[in-house]
């Protein structure tokens, strides 16, 4: 199983990236790794060539440029050239912490969308504190900052679709990501998304769902457009690392009593940390595309970078593109539902 990685994509690469895919590579004896990156960076950081092949690229992708542009006047950057050998059949996966608009950009034209998703998205698990399960599905994570209601539909399907084959929830229940519970909250795509969701039996749709209340367990499928939906997930990673932080900071100023508390709620709050720090997670999956891409969070340090190799690892042993594509086959005519409502 080979893996094609952006070794220049993120804020601490190529150090991190290289870190994590060695500590994959250790971790995984059925991994190897094509290393896209500047030859002179990359290479003095690897601690061995064991499964690893490295690929000399002359151009980056950074951060803040416009993804279509970037992806076009850079072919022979890490990021593109990574993309393209999952295309040619080089590697069977695509992995970056890099510009998560030129990662779709080159899933889409490079990588190629399946035939009948009108837009792929960013979906991960994310962890709940309710309900019957530990994590619900929440998507998009900000591949698109424009969405049309057709686009929430779909993310419907597709995100109840990996709920049920990849989490193992059945008839999982799914829910749109607004600024109230009823269902003529927000703005005009908002209400016919609703409307649209309302109205089908492709998927269990109960309604809108408030994002004070998307950890509470009530739902196993979060919609959002990208843009609500990525501005969600930095406001809980934000608040859930002060929180952490000012936790500890209260433990150090309160004394010996204290001190001996916090030793016996070491155990619970390792563990609030462990599922709550994105870095012990895997990354972002882009659903819609003909191979699994996964795009990490662009301040991954090593950790986060090997579980999402792992995360990989079983998207290809489960086959979950190809499930995917004949799942949309077989179900044509619900995805085409909102053609109608563009």
């Amino acid at each position: 199983m080979k893996i094609a990685v952006d070794a220049m994509g993120g804020d601490f690469a190529p150090e991190e990236i290289v870190k994590g895919v060695e500590a994959a590579r250790d971790r995984y004896d059925d991994l190897t790794f094509l290393l896209f990156g500047t030859e002179n960076q990359v290479k003095p950081l690897i601690q061995n060539m064991d499964r690893l092949t490295l690929i000399g690229t002359t151009e980056e992708i950074e951060m803040g440029e416009e993804p279509v542009k970037a992806m076009k006047n850079k072919p022979n950057s890490s990021l593109v050239r990574a993309a393209q050998a999952v295309k040619d059949g080089q590697a069977d996966a695509f992995f970056s912490a890099g510009n998560t608009g030129a990662i779709l950009a080159a899933s889409i034209f490079i990588i190629g969308r399946i035939r009948g998703v009108e837009r792929p998205a960013l979906a991960s698990a994310f962890p709940c504190f309710g309900g019957g399960h530990d994590e619900f599905v929440f998507m998009d994570l900000g591949a698109n900052a424009e969405n049309k209601p057709s686009h929430l539909y779909q993310y419907g399907i597709l995100g109840s679709f990996y709920a049920e084959s990849v989490m193992g929830i059945k008839n999982p229940r799914v829910r749109l990501l607004n600024n109230g519970g009823e269902e003529d909250k927000g703005d005009e795509i908002h209400k016919a998304a609703h409307q649209l969701m309302k109205d089908t039996d492709a998927f269990n749709f109960l309604g809108n769902v408030e994002s004070r209340e998307i950890m509470d367990g009530t739902a196993d499928v979060v919609v959002a457009d990208g843009f609500s939906g990525n501005a969600t997930l930095k406001a809980i990673e934000g608040t859930a690392l002060t929180m952490m932080d000012q936790l500890k900071q209260s433990i150090k100023g309160s004394g010996i009593r204290g001190m001996l508390g916090a030793l016996l709620l070491k155990p619970a709050l390792r563990s609030l940390k462990h599922k709550l720090d994105f870095n012990e997670n895997g990354g972002a999956v882009v659903l819609g595309v003909k191979a699994p891409v996964v795009k990490t969070h662009g301040s991954a340090k090593a950790n986060a970078v090997a579980n999402s190799m792992g995360q990989i690892k079983r998207m290809v042993q489960e086959n979950l593109v190809g499930k995917t594509t004949d799942f949309i086959k077989e179900n044509a005519e619900q995805l085409k539902v909102k053609k109608s409502s563009k």
